[in-house]
């Protein structure tokens, strides 16, 4: 008779409980510059905060003037965002139609994520999308903790390399982005990069986080989801 099978432990995937762990304020680092590239676009009226968590980020935005949406997978991150009184919420996925879940919406005049693409399995799915979403002219602000030759060399050397790309921690970030990366993944999709910042009170290249803004071209058509480069030695 043969032994039973061993009892496998079933791990299943959680989005964050906002009331638990509330969404760190990314204003500091982000919101000055966000809004600058906002208003260099005098048509922007409508803004989409695609992975929102509970819309603190989205609400400070609304404040500034712009109708503001919000969309997560987090049922408690929409819950809070929705309590806050500024702007419409949906919970939904970044990987399909962004605009689906807004009655009445059929695109955006901006659509920013602040500190999401570095989470992503498929971020080249969701720019994609972000693409679809957008009007012709619309633009595209990413933001994410920068990662460049200097830093990482600085972070070596003084003994902190360790503690900056952890993997001791649930989730947390699956990709680090460099400007080159991160430009070469928005260009391919067919974005016109507008605008790079460097974000945090370090000296140049030592930042802790960076903006780019683009913008999606008025004559070209939705892409098909195009492929990139597939490892780090393709970027040499």
């Amino acid at each position: 008779m043969s032994a039973a099978a061993p009892e496998l432990e079933v791990v299943t995937h959680t989005y964050d409980d906002f009331h638990q762990q509330p969404d760190p304020p990314h204003q500091p680092l982000y919101l000055r510059t966000v809004l600058g590239y906002l208003r260099g676009d005098p048509q922007i009226v409508s803004v989409l905060d695609a992975g929102c968590g509970d819309g603190n980020f989205t609400a400070s935005v609304g404040a500034a003037g712009y109708t503001t949406y919000g969309l997560d997978m987090s049922e408690s991150g929409i819950e809070i965002a929705s309590s806050r009184g500024v702007g419409s919420f949906a919970r939904g996925s970044i990987y399909e139609d962004l605009a689906a879940a807004f009655p009445g919406m059929k695109n955006f005049d901006a659509i920013i994520a602040i500190e999401v693409i570095e989470h992503l399995y498929s971020p080249r799915e969701f720019v994609r999308r972000a693409f679809e979403a957008l009007r012709p002219g619309g633009v595209f602000i990413v933001t994410t903790p920068y990662w460049g030759y200097l830093k990482n060399i600085a972070l070596a050397l003084t003994g902190r390399m360790d503690g900056a790309l952890t993997a001791l921690w649930d989730g947390g970030h699956i990709k680090h982005w460099s400007r080159r990366t991160l430009t070469s993944l928005l260009t391919e999709q067919s974005f016109d990069v507008i605008g790079f910042a460097g974000a945090g009170h370090r000296p140049p290249y030592l930042w802790n986080g960076m903006v780019i803004a683009c913008r999606k071209p008025s004559n070209l058509p939705s892409p098909a989801l195009r492929s990139g480069p597939r490892s780090p030695g393709d970027y040499d």
